[in-house]
């Protein structure tokens, strides 16, 4: 089940707020003030630390089974998208891989797998990652851009089946230009240019 993805980001507060208003709720901010990681978890606001001059690692927002992540990056940049797998799928998911020629590296909480498209699949097998499975808030489809051809059929070898959750562009830039969500208010485009449709 594709439950994720995560950006690079300068509309860090601007992110997070446009979520929220689409009913979202802030589940983790990890930033670095004064040279160490601490959190910054609700229930503290914006108000409560933004003269502090964090440089934010991680801001997580969920609603229903769509988790999505971002972080402080200099311009807008696309990093990875995030499926929910049996242990099983994994294991063949990560085989694959590896005869693609694909790195994959598996850690305890999460694997990730490097493509050619200049993006990252993560793996992840703890259902902990989303609120619940339940609500009909989830992502029905991302499209995205990709500077090279191909991606739906590397996607069906990878995942031993047609990916119908993704489609592709080619592009000058590696971006997802729309995510469709079920559950959500009518079009908007998020600070960092996703066209979120519901």
């Amino acid at each position: 089940m594709l439950f994720h993805y995560h950006f690079w980001t300068p509309y860090v507060e601007e992110t997070e707020k446009f979520y929220k208003d689409h009913g979202f709720r802030v589940s983790l901010r990890i930033g670095k003030c004064e040279g160490e990681f601490q959190p910054f978890n609700p229930p503290l606001t914006w108000d409560d630390f933004r003269e502090k001059n964090i440089l934010f690692r991680i801001i997580e927002v969920r609603k229903g089974k769509v988790n999505i992540t971002f972080g402080y990056g200099k311009k807008p940049m696309f990093d990875h998208i995030g499926l929910l797998v049996s242990i099983e799928e994994h294991n063949k998911i990560c085989d694959n891989a590896k005869k693609m020629k694909w790195e994959v590296k598996v850690a305890e909480r999460r694997t990730f797998i490097t493509t050619p498209y200049k993006f990252r699949i993560e793996l992840q097998t703890h259902s902990d990652v989303i609120d619940t499975t339940t609500d009909i808030t989830e992502i029905e489809e991302l499209k995205m851009v990709t500077k090279i051809k191909g991606l739906e059929d590397d996607l069906s070898i990878l995942f031993s089946q047609p990916v119908k959750t993704i489609s592709s562009e080619v592009g000058d830039e590696v971006t997802i230009k729309e995510a469709v969500i079920r559950g959500l208010s009518p079009i908007k485009v998020d600070p960092n240019g996703v066209r979120i449709v519901s």
